[in-house]
């Protein structure tokens, strides 16, 4: 086992070597718009000691970080609770399901033109976009959960005299964890390309708003160093998220697991 975790990370490595290889490789064709690695990091290094909007990248990050984390704790308490209700009772189901299936579809970005005119340019806007882009994956996934449930569990739970609270509470909702994790992974995802989306529009301080300082002034340099920063950001969030759902379903990380 312990070969094998060797090879994983060396293979991870590889994928990253690669990835820095081909990014030489572009950025040295002639006329290529694409800045050199080192072209970044001298701008990463500049905008991380001078700031841009009286703000330098960590508080551009954590201006963004922010507004996803808000939006995200009432994405996650609202959208495992709509998830379970339409997953567990058929009553609630036929009420919220329709409306939830005919809103799902709509691109969180398409939202963005009318959250600004009903909230104006503040933080609640942003909020409330990055809510849209991070709620539909925690309902799908934990509505999906609830109903994957193994019937065998229920009969187990109703032999032994629970009843239907306890049912929900004892059985369904622990065997739902992992689902409701890998939907909670996807839609921080999401939240962060929304967020990026709503400050590209409207903000004074965030990374997207850094991104659209570096395309008026044809800084790629600045775009790139915002590319790698969400990126970094994401991978330890998801990171995070992945150690939690290692603790709360340990089961699901089997060292047999190959």
């Amino acid at each position: 086992m312990k070969n094998i975790k060797w090879v994983n990370i060396l293979l991870s490595v590889c994928s990253i070597g690669i990835f820095v290889v081909l990014w030489v490789v572009l950025a040295g064709q002639e006329g290529s718009m694409v800045p050199t690695p080192a072209a970044t990091l001298e701008k990463f290094l500049q905008i991380m000691a001078d700031p841009i909007a009286n703000a330098t990248l960590p508080a551009h990050i954590w201006a963004s970080l922010q507004r996803v984390l808000i939006a995200f704790f009432f994405a996650v308490v609202l959208g495992v609770a709509l998830g379970i209700g339409i997953g567990w009772s058929k009553s609630f189901n036929a009420l919220f399901g329709p409306l939830f299936e005919m809103l799902r579809p709509i691109p969180p970005i398409a939202w963005i033109p009318v959250i600004i005119l009903w909230f104006g340019i503040g933080e609640l806007s942003k909020w409330v976009i990055v809510f849209i882009g991070s709620f539909v994956p925690i309902v799908l996934n934990t509505s999906a959960g609830i109903r994957a449930i193994d019937p065998l569990m229920i009969s187990a739970g109703k032999v032994l005299g629970a009843n239907r609270k306890q049912l929900l509470v004892d059985v369904a909702f622990p065997a739902t964890i992992p689902a409701i994790l890998a939907g909670i992974r996807t839609a921080l995802s999401s939240g962060w390309m929304c967020v990026v989306a709503a400050e590209m529009i409207v903000a004074r301080q965030g990374v997207g708003f850094l991104i659209v300082r570096g395309q008026e002034s044809g800084d790629t340099a600045l775009i790139v160093v915002c590319m790698l920063a969400i990126g970094v950001v994401s991978f330890l969030l998801s990171t995070i998220l992945q150690k939690m759902e290692g603790v709360l379903c340990p089961w699901q990380f089997s060292e047999t697991k190959l």
